[in-house]
Order: C-alpha cells, then structure tokens, then sequence
C-alpha cells in the first residue's frame, strides 16, 4: 500500500494531492475486499461509497465539520481512513468495531445510524444549531437514493428547503438499497440523468449569448426566465431547486478528482442547501458483482479471486426467513384474497420468493415502513388480507400506524417480524428485542411466537384467517431441523402446549427459548429436578387458564423469552398472576434481557452472556430452587426456636 499505510486520520489524507487520491481509494477498495472475504461484512455496499468517502475526507476539515452517513452499511472507508484501518478485521465481531457509525467509537462518527433516511434531520439539526450559535463549519449528509425516498428523509428535505440553513447533501445514487431501488422517486433520479444533455445545452446556449459583444450580458439576463421555464417544464431537477436546494450534478461517483471538485463548489454555496447528485455502482470492484446483487450487500468469508463463499459440507435445516418465503407462495396459492409485502428487503424476509411466483400479488414498498402499514390497512378495508413480512426492528418505525391505522379499526393484518431477538452481528440497532412490548399493549391485536418452523407455518395460516391484526416473531437464522412437510393446519388462538410433565417447577418458555428450556429440564431431571415445560404459543391472548393452574400446583414458575423483560412476556405472565391474587403463592422468575443495550457479537455467545441457553435457563432454576429451599429451612429453624 503506497499511500494508505501512513493514512491514520483524515489529516493525513489532506496532505494529499488531489491527483494521489484515486490511487487511495484504490488501496481502500483492496483493503476492504482483503478484510471481509476473511471476516465478512457490508461488502457490497461500502466497496460503492470508496471515492465519496475518500473525497469527503479530503474536502472537509474533519472533525470539525460534521459528516453525517445514512445507515452505516456503507461507511467501511470512512472508518478505514479515521484511525480504524488496523481494527476493520474485528468489525460485527464481539468487542470489535461496529457495524454502523457509533458516537463513542470515534470523534468521525458524528451521529449514530443503523436504520435508513435519519442523516438529512440529523445534519439539518447540526446545522441549526451551529447557526444559533455562531459558529463555522460544515455539515455533509451522505444519503442513499433509496434512503431518500424514505418519509423522514422528504420531511428534512423540505424543512431544509424552508430554513435555507447552509448544509451539504451527497446523494449516493446507486439505484439500489439492498434490492434494486423502487418507486416514483427512484424513476425521478433515472430522468435526471437523462436529462444531462439539456443542462449541457442551456451551458451552452448561455456562454453563446454572452459573447455577443456589447449586450451579451443582457441578453443572458433576458433569456434566463425562458431558460427558467423550460427547465421548469422538461428538467426533473427542476423539483430540486423548487424544493428550495441548489444542485450539483450529476457527477461520476467513482471519480475522486470530479467528486472534490463538486463539493468543493458546494462549499461556497453560503444561502441555502444543496444538493450533490454522485452516481456509483453499488459492490464496486467487487469479484462477479452482478451474479447476485442481495449476496454481496453483506457477506460472509468468501473467495476474493472470484467473490463466492466458501463452501461448507454442513447440511442445515431451511432458515425461518426461507421457510416463510415458502409456505407464503403455498398459502396464497390457495387463497387468491392474501397478498404481501415488504419494505425494501425481499431477500431478507424470504419475500424474493413470493415476487416471484406472484409478482402482481406481492409488493416492494421500499424503505417505507410506516406507508407499508397503512398500505396494508387500506388493502384490508377491501377485502383483501395482506401480509407485511418486516424485520421486528424495523416495524418499529411503523407503530403509530399499527395503533391508529390497524388496530384501532380492528383490520385483518398480519406482521410477519423476522429477526426477532437478539440478531448479532449487526447489533443494538438491529436486534429485535421491543416487538413484545410495544405492540402487546393495545388492544385487538393477537400476538405468537412458534417454537419451531413446524409450528411457524401453522401460525402463519392462523394468523392470516383471524379476522383481526395479528403478528408472529420467529428468529434469524436456521430453524430447528423438524419435519415442514405437513400442510400447515389452524391452531387455537391463546391456547399453549405442555411438551413436558414434571414435579412442583415450571418452564413456560416463549418462541425460541422453548427447545432450550426442554434441554435444560432434561438436564435438572438428572439433577433430581423434575419441571415441568410449556410451549406458550401466544403472549397475547395468554393462556390464563394454564397459568393459573401452574400456579396453584407449582412453587415456581420461570418464564423465559428471547425479548426485553420490561413489558415482556414474563410481565403477561407476572400481571395475570396479580390481577387473580397469586402473586404471593408462587415464585415467579423472568428471564430475558435485562435493561441494558446489547452490543454486537455471536448470537449464541450473547445468548449465553444474558443466561437464554439451557445452561443458563439451568443454573437459574438450580439456583433459585437452592434458595428456596434454604429460605423454607430457615423457616423451619425459626419456628423451633420460638
């Protein structure tokens, strides 16, 4: 590495002549493809986004001014350029770097971001306040075209218009999010581009008036509203500046010298945003880049001659992402009334299958979380009974129109939450650890979770016929390994399963903690202590009736969920118990996460950290029965002295 070696903050990088940097962001690409074919990472999406960042360090006195990124996925040369190149090698890894932008990892990391469409409010907010307060310096949002089409973001756009505050925005123009980019807006940008030869013959027709000698310039003067309103009518980026933005572009997004050249033009625009329009190529330098456009957005080890994963002789069952692709496609070739959704994440939901066997059935509303529901709602108004398949951390951007939308008018939803529970590596902003909380709260909705992906396709076939909003959470990654070749059959809503019979102890387990909790009984009975587990299916409606059985026949009752315990499934249990007056005649433990953010890392090793495996569910019911059991003898003794 000729230059990128000595590269250890952007100061270094500013010593730099501009004819120098395209040879950096070609170590930086090398470097970044070097590292994630080892470790993996958001290969695809940072490999785009070399030469912006590279440019954007170069232009800006960094950290002084204020870049803020949009998600993080691809922010790997930032990092690499602000001290962290020697770290890259540790990213989503347990005490490693983040996988996003992290406030408390590096002074370059101005804002925090792990979901789309939050730098335009951000920057705006950064550049407001350095207004109100007199000082000077620069604030550049970086945001992806798909991000831009996000409802938040358009809400910054036009308040940014409105304050005619001084702020930078690099649009990162790929015409993809992880899926090929969707929508009005993304055909808006298309026409853009298409519209360069127009901009290049009103440049043109401009200089030619001004060179008439002696009126030159007033002819210029003269002829600019007519060049105003044919712009007006024939250039898409005519919205732009009605928006209240200036616009610069577009330019090669791979072309460092270009890409300096723009932003520093954009720097002497002092009464107003502007706009930065960057075309790249999404998985730059990337080996076979077009086999699969989903594969490269985030990677695992792979081959960095030719880009393909390594290949592994383990057989796995189906994910649960998988299996719900596939039982969706065979429920609504059964039904003609279900249709589905996603938001911008075909692949990771299983949805990619469903758009292809019934693409005129099945959407991509893109990075439009909040629209998707309401979507939904209006569909259900008419008959129809759609089925939105978002990340459980995702839908969290849509609650308001869960309550009002959905719920409120008691309208037949399903929300399939994929990636439920602690996901790993992608982190705090990714883990699905709220959906129990904030969605158990309201009434009508029902709420399951399966313990396996048998039970999944049941409850999916369930929740879909219940006239009412429902929604399932089923976790990332491989499924259990059970026989799914049965035809998915209807369930009784609110009504569990006992999978175990034991003595005075007993397991009620939620989701993905049922086959850990079945081992950690199998290993108590060996110990002498017989529990007894129960599948809970649903934490809303519970299945009262159970639990107050169990409570009137146990002295313990361990409830365990892969979920926050502050309004929780273990609170669903702890509130039936005290609302029929049995809280003082059974012990009750909950076992989830406690309140604190979870980091990044290896899903079973943070399972493992917060006690959710069958050692730690183990341990717990030994240790409190020891307690127990100590505080019953104390009890004894006491009574025998008196």
């Amino acid at each position: 590495m000729r230059f990128l070696s000595e590269i250890n903050s952007p100061a270094d990088l500013r010593q730099l002549k501009v004819e120098d940097l395209q040879e950096v962001a070609d170590e930086v690409r090398q470097f970044i493809i070097d590292t994630c074919s080892r470790v993996g990472g958001h290969t695809g999406a940072s490999l785009g986004a070399v030469e912006l960042a590279v440019a954007m360090h170069y232009v800006f006195d960094t950290p002084s001014d204020k870049l803020v990124w949009d998600v993080g996925h691809q922010a790997y040369a930032h990092k690499i350029l602000t001290g962290r190149r020697d770290q890259l090698h540790t990213i989503k890894q347990y005490g490693g770097l983040s996988p996003f932008l992290k406030r408390d990892e590096s002074i370059y990391d101005s804002f925090g971001a792990g979901h789309s469409s939050t730098s335009l409010s951000a920057a705006l907010g950064m550049a407001i306040a350095r207004d109100k307060k007199g000082e000077d310096f620069h604030v550049c949002a970086m945001i992806g075209d798909s991000s831009l089409a996000n409802g938040m973001a358009m809400e910054a756009v036009n308040q940014a218009g409105h304050l005619k505050s001084r702020l930078i925005v690099l649009l990162n123009d790929n015409e993809m999010s992880i899926a090929p980019a969707v929508g009005a807006l993304s055909r808006y940008l298309n026409r853009i581009k298409g519209a360069q030869s127009y901009q290049h013959l009103k440049e043109e027709i401009g200089d030619a008036l001004e060179s008439v000698p002696g009126v030159g310039h007033s002819l210029r003067s003269i002829a600019k509203s007519f060049k105003d309103a044919i712009a007006a009518a024939v250039l898409p980026g005519a919205l732009v500046n009605e928006l209240g933005f200036k616009y610069i572009g577009y330019v090669d997004g791979h072309n460092v010298p270009m890409l300096v050249k723009a932003l520093e033009e954009a720097k002497k625009i002092d009464d107003g945003p502007v706009i930065v329009h960057a075309l790249t190529t999404k998985g730059k330098g990337f080996p076979n880049p077009e086999k699969n456009y989903y594969a490269y957005h985030a990677t695992g080890p792979f081959d960095p001659k030719t880009g393909l994963p390594y290949k592994s002789n383990k057989v796995s069952p189906p994910t649960y992402t998988e299996t719900f692709g596939r039982t969706m496609c065979e429920l609504m070739g059964n039904d003609q009334k279900i249709v589905a959704l996603t938001a911008a994440m075909p692949d990771g939901t299983g949805m990619d299958f469903v758009l292809k066997e019934f693409p005129d059935r099945s959407f991509d509303v893109g990075i439009a979380e909040e629209h998707a529901v309401t979507f939904c709602a209006g569909m259900a108004c008419e008959g129809l009974k759609p089925v939105a398949a978002i990340y459980s951390t995702f839908l969290q951007r849509g609650f308001d129109q869960i309550v009002h939308d959905v719920c409120l008018q008691n309208l037949n939803v399903t929300f399939a939450m994929d990636r439920a529970g602690i996901v790993g590596a992608d982190g705090p902003t990714h883990h699905g650890l709220l959906d129990i909380a904030y969605l158990r709260g309201y009434p009508n909705i029902v709420l399951g979770a399966p313990k396996d992906e048998a039970e999944m396709r049941d409850m999916m076939l369930t929740a879909i016929e219940h006239p009412a909003p429902a929604a399932i959470r089923y976790p990332r990654g491989n499924g259990i390994g059970v026989d799914i070749s049965q035809k998915p059959k209807l369930m009784e809503i609110g009504k569990s399963e006992t999978l175990r019979e034991g003595g005075d102890i007993a397991i009620i387990a939620y989701g993905a903690m049922v086959y850990p909790s079945l081992e950690a009984a199998e290993n108590l009975s060996k110990a002498g202590i017989q529990a007894t587990v129960v599948n809970a299916r649903w934490v809303k409606p519970l299945d009262e009736e159970k639990i107050l059985e169990l409570a009137k026949s146990n002295r313990l009752i361990v409830t365990v969920e892969e979920a926050y315990l502050a309004g929780g499934f273990g609170s669903a249990v702890m509130e039936c118990l005290e609302s029929n007056g049995l809280l003082d005649t059974v012990k009750l433990v909950r076992m989830g996460v406690p309140d604190q953010i979870v980091t990044h890392g290896d899903p079973k090793l943070l399972l493992a950290q917060y006690g959710l495996d069958a050692d730690g569910i183990y341990n717990k019911v030994k240790e409190t029965i020891e307690i127990l059991d100590a505080s019953r003898l104390g009890n004894k003794r006491l009574k025998i002295v008196s």
